[in-house]
Formats: C-alpha cells, sequence, structure tokens
C-alpha cells in the first residue's frame, strides 16, 4: 500500500509527515485515513510524550483538499465526505498529548483547519495559511467553526468571503503562528518545542486538552451537521463541480 503519511518517533516526541509533494500534500481519502491511524497509534504509544506534524519537500505543509477528487462527488458523497473529516478532526481533538504543526510552506483550506487545531503551530517566513475554498466553488463549515473559535467572527468573515492567504508576518501577529524562525529550522524548532512539551506533566497536560475539547465540543457538533446540510445542497446545484474543474483547467494552462 502507497504510503501517503509517514511516521517516524525520535525519543518522546512522535514525528508525522504528509507525504504527497507532488501536489503539495494535498488530501484525499487515503490519506486521510492514514492520517488518523498514524495519530491513533501514537495517541496510545505511552513512549510519546508529543506528536510533530509536518509536510514533505519544502512547499506546502499541505494545499488541503484534492480537487481531483472532490470535483466528481455527488450530494451523497459529499455528505460521506464530511464524515471522514469528523474522523480526522475527532481523532485530533480526542488527543491527550501536544500536537504542533511543523509549517513548511502554504497550509491552505482543510489543511489550514487543521493546523489550527494543532496546539502550536512553528513556521517561517515564506508560510501563507488561508481559506480560499470559495475560489473554487467550496462552501465552508468546519473553518468558519474552527476560526472564529480562534480568530473571532469578523476575520473569519474575511478570510471565508475574500478566500485570501495571509503572510507568515500577519499570522504571527494575530497569533497563529507561535515561533517563526528560518524555513531550514522549523523541523528543528518544532523538535525543541515538543520536547520541552514531553517534559510536562502528563496527567495535568491531558486534562488540561481535555477541557479545550469540552469547551468547544457543542459548536463542532453543529459545524459538522450544517456541514452534511450545506455540501449537499452545494454539490446538488453543480456549482463545485465547474468551479473545481475551471480552477484545475487553468492551472494546467499555467504548467503548459
Amino acid at each position: 500500500m502507497e504510503q501517503f503519511v509517514l511516521t517516524d518517533r525520535q525519543d518522546a516526541v512522535g514525528i508525522i509527515t504528509l507525504n504527497r509533494p507532488e501536489v503539495m500534500n494535498a488530501w484525499h481519502s487515503a490519506m486521510r485515513n492514514q492520517l488518523v491511524t498514524a495519530l491513533k497509534e501514537m495517541e496510545k504509544d505511552e513512549v510519546i510524550r508529543a506528536i510533530i506534524l509536518t509536510g514533505a519537500g519544502d512547499r506546502a505543509f499541505s494545499a488541503g483538499q484534492d480537487l481531483n477528487e472532490t470535483k466528481t462527488f455527488t450530494p451523497e458523497r459529499s455528505k460521506e465526505w464530511v464524515g471522514e473529516w469528523e474522523a480526522l478532526y475527532e481523532t485530533i481533538r480526542s488527543l491527550s498529548k501536544p500536537l504542533i504543526a511543523a509549517l513548511n510552506g502554504v497550509a491552505a483550506g482543510s489543511a489550514f483547519q487543521v493546523a489550527l487545531l494543532c496546539d502550536f503551530r512553528v513556521g517561517h517566513p515564506g508560510v501563507r495559511m488561508g481559506q480560499p475554498e470559495i475560489k473554487s466553488g467550496i462552501a465552508s463549515t468546519t473553518g468558519p467553526w474552527i476560526m472564529k473559535e480562534i480568530l473571532g467572527l469578523a476575520r473569519t468573515i474575511d478570510l471565508t468571503l475574500s478566500g485570501r492567504l495571509m503572510e507568515a508576518d500577519e499570522c504571527e501577529r494575530i497569533g497563529i503562528i507561535n515561533r517563526v524562525v528560518p524555513q531550514e529550522n522549523v523541523l528543528a524548532e518544532a523538535k525543541a518545542l515538543a520536547n520541552e512539551l514531553a517534559a510536562l506533566p502528563p496527567v495535568a497536560m491531558r486534562l488540561d486538552k481535555q477541557r479545550f475539547r469540552e469547551m468547544t465540543e457543542a459548536s463542532f457538533r453543529d459545524c459538522l451537521e450544517a456541514g452534511v446540510r450545506i455540501q449537499q445542497e452545494a454539490y446538488a446545484s453543480g456549482e463545485p463541480a465547474r468551479m473545481m474543474e475551471a480552477f484545475l483547467e487553468e492551472r494546467r494552462k499555467r504548467k503548459g
């Protein structure tokens, strides 16, 4: 089976690498499923006390959803798709160990959301982050939920409706990148932070993370319910398929 997610362990630190660099580590179903498995295995491993999530290559943490997968979705498949994201987000939210995003480039769309669900984010001056789904005809539901919890409603509206990507300095200024270092130092800085966190009392760590999850559980469930309803309506309209195909065609022309 092709490995879309790679795993490693260095002492008490587990490292997970998204491994589709040829498409900027964009997600598809197999990658999401492998990521859920990797996270659950590290959660069960008693030696691991902190986890790092990063992307292969130097272009992207992840470009978000692979549009070649979603452009053919039916309304029924879009419901299943929301369920796949629920499984991943629930796994991340239920971790008892700190999770650090080592951002090596772009974190867009659902990858931006995953980065925000991590407890810490380490990046470099070339990082760009945001929620560009509207540009490819995808309505956002989980994105506005996590952004509102962390960034507030005004910036959530800005990012969701404009689809713009924020540069690293803005991300650091508003507090969603915790540490900015040269690109070649991102993983080392993430490992140093992970070792600091791994040395902290594990029961207190687990209980603190449990409480953060409890504080946002009601709004998380609401966004998933809305996601099923909204994505079914969006895909029934045919707009996502048209917009994604146009987006992909434009990208092919630029490469051509």
